[in-house]
């Protein structure tokens, strides 16, 4: 009965019930836009979105605006920008290395503006951008970050089997008459957004890793596109609570470190596990069909 009591006692602490709430919801949202990011080859674009919350977030304080607008505003335009200029909505690798450069140099700009002339009013600000800052979320904060992360989930569930259908032939879906571009700049918008909401847990430094290693696993584990979809979400879930325990237990122990390394051990897990070949699954179904 102790041993239970002892085991249920972080979730009586309000801090903990904010990261809980918080990153259960940008857990699944990461897992079921990671995915697709997995599924279209567009992980650069995710790894080019987290330097681009760090440029928004330092230009929103270096002008006095709230950190959260500049997350948003910065993460969603960049990544219309990448559709915009890539091909059929999809960003591609030129132009996101073009837009990146800018975007590096634009942040270094911001980050010289801000230690100069803002920093005395919240010093800590750009470390938190940095490596996230999930146990300092407010009880507002952290409901609005779990309505945002519900919505990107809902818009992902509605989207998902034309997002697909473009994703495995877009000649074919746009021959259909699914509006192949609009879905694409869509994706990508919901992207940014889930890059901005991300941050706040395990900051832009690792948001990458939140986005990919899940979905990597997923796709490790299973090639079936909705199975993989939901296991992307549930092991993304999984891992953020497993870091949040974990950070707990080690306080000394960043949440952001913690999350980064359960996800990077589940995903090296997958190559433990030895999943049946495409030839291999033929013969077995050869051979039952002949009993």
């Amino acid at each position: 009965m102790t041993a239970l009591l002892s085991a249920s006692a972080p979730l009586d602490q309000p801090f903990v019930q904010h990261a809980v709430l918080a990153g259960t919801g940008i857990a699944a949202a990461s897992g079921l836009v990671g995915h697709f990011l997995v599924l279209r080859a567009q992980i650069f674009t995710a790894d080019a979105l987290s330097h681009v919350a760090f440029t928004g977030a330092m230009g929103a304080l270096a002008f006095g605006f709230d950190l959260r607008m500049g997350l948003f505003v910065a993460t969603v335009g960049i990544a219309l920008l990448f559709g915009a200029l890539g091909r059929k909505a999809r960003a591609d690798d030129v132009v996101i290395g073009s837009v990146f450069s800018w975007v590096l140099g634009l942040g270094a700009f911001f980050i010289t503006l801000y230690t100069t002339s803002r920093s005395t009013a919240n010093g800590t600000a750009g470390v938190s951008v940095l490596f996230g800052s999930i146990f300092g979320l407010s009880a507002g904060k952290a409901s609005s970050t779990a309505l945002v992360a519900a919505g990107i989930c809902l818009l992902m569930a509605l989207i998902a089997r034309p997002l697909l259908f473009t994703t495995l032939d877009e000649a074919v879906a746009a021959a259909r008459g699914v509006p192949v571009r609009t879905l694409g700049l869509g994706f990508l918008a919901v992207t940014g957004i889930c890059a901005a909401e991300a941050t706040q847990a395990v900051g832009s430094l690792l948001l990458l890793g939140l986005l990919a290693a899940p979905a990597g696993a997923a796709a490790r584990l299973t090639d079936r596109p909705y199975a993989a979809l939901a296991l992307s979400a549930i092991l993304a879930v999984l891992e953020m609570w497993a870091g949040l325990a974990a950070s707990y237990a080690v306080p000394k122990m960043p949440p952001s470190f913690a999350i980064m390394a359960a996800a990077t051990a589940v995903y090296a897990a997958t190559f433990l596990i030895r999943r049946p070949t495409a030839d291999r699954r033929l013969r077995r179904r050869t051979a039952s069909a002949g009993t």
